[in-house]
């Protein structure tokens, strides 16, 4: 165990969490909504602090990341944990586990995480698969190792985290994939868990930071999937700046919504078309097998900079960041 960052004592040995958007008021011996997080006689720790469930070497695509160093791969990393409870969770045998079956986990430090990414020449590590905010710690000082050694950084992450932690990390933090699930609170507080407002103000304050932003939204058949919510989602994002990629997930029926059929194309289909009209640069349709789609287009001449099959590159053409066709700029990181 560890003592956990960003939490104040309070009366009667009680502690309040500061790490996510739930603001959790934890009794003595008691845990808070992520279930990795304990309160000891008034002392707060992390129960997960190098306990590795999973560790990969992926395609920095799979998170998907497609406009932060394409092509190459990432050290992908994740603890038992969550503090959502998103009923269509495609990870939930790690994302719920410590609810269900109790908090396990290789011993990894992150100095031999360091060495792994280093070991694979993997020019990233990726805090993923769950949630990385309820694993702040070990993200943290991994990360910060990371930083010293020339490796970047990626949070695949929710967004219900909190402001401190957000500017806690930032230093370090090179890229998050962030998901916005919807613009309908009611969807947050029903099927998630959580709320949409700490969502929207991760997004926006990572962006201010300097860290390179990407979204995804999963449509869930039935859920999640009206023009009026797509539309907000894309109006929200071009907002915020026309250059962050916009992720538009098929969903397939899993967890607690496996008797849901999987999203329609039409449906992908036409949120692509919606956020096109609305004006963002990048949209790319997610989990729709060898789609040309998520191919990469100069946003200014429309031609061919980045082809994709699956989660590999098979053609880079820019010129560090130009396009070869008319020099236009193309947004993310790529040198």
């Amino acid at each position: 165990m560890k003592e956990a960052f960003l939490y104040k004592k309070l009366e009667k040995k009680k502690a309040e969490c500061h790490l996510c958007g739930h603001v959790c008021r934890i009794q003595p011996g008691k845990r808070g909504i992520c279930g990795v997080r304990e309160n000891k006689d008034g002392i707060l720790y992390s129960l997960v602090y190098g306990k590795c469930c999973s560790v990969h070497i992926d395609p920095i695509e799979k998170k998907p990341l497609f406009h932060f160093f394409p092509g190459t791969t990432s050290l992908s990393i994740a603890t038992v944990g969550c503090n959502f409870r998103c009923s269509f969770c495609q990870n939930w045998t790690i994302s719920q586990a410590p609810k269900e079956e109790g908090i396990f986990g290789d011993d990894i430090s992150p100095e031999e995480l360091v060495q792994e990414a280093i070991k694979h020449k993997c020019k990233s590590i990726s805090y993923t698969y769950t949630e990385p905010t309820i694993f702040f710690e070990y993200a943290y000082e991994t990360a910060k190792l990371a930083k010293e050694k020339g490796i970047c950084n990626v949070f695949v992450t929710n967004g219900f985290m909190s402001k401190e932690a957000i500017e806690m990390i930032a230093p370090y933090l090179d890229a998050a994939n962030i998901d916005l699930k919807s613009m309908e609170d009611e969807f947050y507080k029903i099927t998630c868990g959580g709320r949409l407002d700490v969502v929207l103000s991760s997004i926006k304050r990572m962006k201010e930071l300097g860290i390179w932003v990407e979204v995804t939204t999963l449509i869930v058949t039935g859920l999640n999937e009206s023009l009026e919510d797509l539309r907000n989602i894309a109006s929200f994002l071009k907002g915020i700046g026309e250059e962050i990629p916009w992720h538009i997930s098929r969903f397939y029926p899993n967890y607690k919504l496996d008797i849901l059929p999987p999203t329609s194309i039409s449906s992908i289909d036409r949120a692509i078309e919606i956020g096109k009209k609305v004006g963002l640069r990048y949209i790319y349709p997610g989990n729709i097998p060898q789609d040309s789609r998520e191919n990469t287009y100069c946003w200014n001449c429309k031609g061919l900079v980045i082809k994709r099959m699956g989660f590999s590159v098979e053609k880079n053409s820019l010129k560090k960041d130009l396009c070869p066709d008319c020099g236009a700029k193309i947004d993310g990181v790529f040198k």
